[in-house]
């Protein structure tokens, strides 16, 4: 079972235990980047001291064998990240998580905009999300997550539950929301999956990824951090008759 928050601890021993889940194809990695840069997927980049920020992946240009990313010219990190001259970059398409190095890099500056750019990788890994079972909540009952934004505590926000776990949640995030980030724990979340189900807890993000490629909505994942033992039962409850009930929708029709 694979941490979302982190990237995956790679042997560089020479035997490559992850050889199962690597993809070495120059045309497959083409493939699957063109796909995050048409779907405005967010990236986590990760460099070695642990510095990490959110980027998506502008272009790709396989004669050269580069990459292009979108960057924040104002972010301190980015600073951190072109001195390492390396990074990991970690991104989710649908339920596959991807994980590639980032190397040579090197910040593009043009009249309005700037770009992180980096050798095409040579490899990639996809991994499954873990196997945590979840359910689409039911949209008739308005499921919300309230909780206060962590980079400006006076904004309150309801946002959407789309769907939950025993081990986390996703909530919708509107394009006119400020974004938040991978990594930061979100405390005193009220969340109201129904009338029945109503509980607070720690939210700890791990990470974002689009909800499709014709808007800048995004979905948020989210790991529950100390659940209290009731709040669990509770959510467990609602996760079985979930089930039940979409199954019995699906009977109908």
């Amino acid at each position: 079972m694979l941490e979302d928050t982190q990237p995956a601890a790679l042997d560089e021993a020479g035997t490559d235990a992850w050889s199962a889940f690597r993809v070495d194809s120059p045309v497959e990695i083409a493939s699957l980047l063109r796909e995050l840069r048409d779907s405005g997927t967010p990236m986590v980049l990760s460099a070695p001291q642990g510095a990490a920020l959110v980027a998506a992946l502008w272009s790709l240009d396989v004669e050269q064998r580069r990459i292009n990313l979108a960057a924040d010219d104002n972010n301190p990190l980015l600073g951190q990240l072109i001195d390492c001259n390396e990074a990991v970059a970690v991104a989710y398409l649908d339920s596959v998580k991807l994980q590639f190095e980032l190397n040579d890099l090197l910040l593009v500056r043009g009249p309005s905009t700037c770009a992180l750019q980096a050798r095409l990788p040579r490899r990639l890994y996809r991994f499954q999300r873990r196997s945590g079972y979840r359910v689409r909540t039911l949209e008739r009952h308005s499921p919300t997550a309230r909780l206060r934004h962590p980079a400006i505590p006076d904004m309150q926000l309801a946002l959407r539950v789309i769907d939950v776990s025993i081990g986390g949640c996703a909530l919708f995030l509107p394009a006119d929301v400020p974004t938040l980030e991978p990594g930061l724990s979100l405390h005193g979340v009220h969340i109201e999956l129904d009338a029945d189900t109503r509980f607070g807890g720690t939210l700890l993000i791990q990470h974002l990824s689009s909800i499709n490629a014709r808007c800048d909505d995004l979905r948020v994942g989210c790991e529950w951090h100390s659940l209290p033992p009731d709040s669990e039962r509770a959510l467990q409850r609602y996760i079985d008759q979930t089930q039940k009930r979409r199954r019995l929708l699906s009977l109908d029709r």
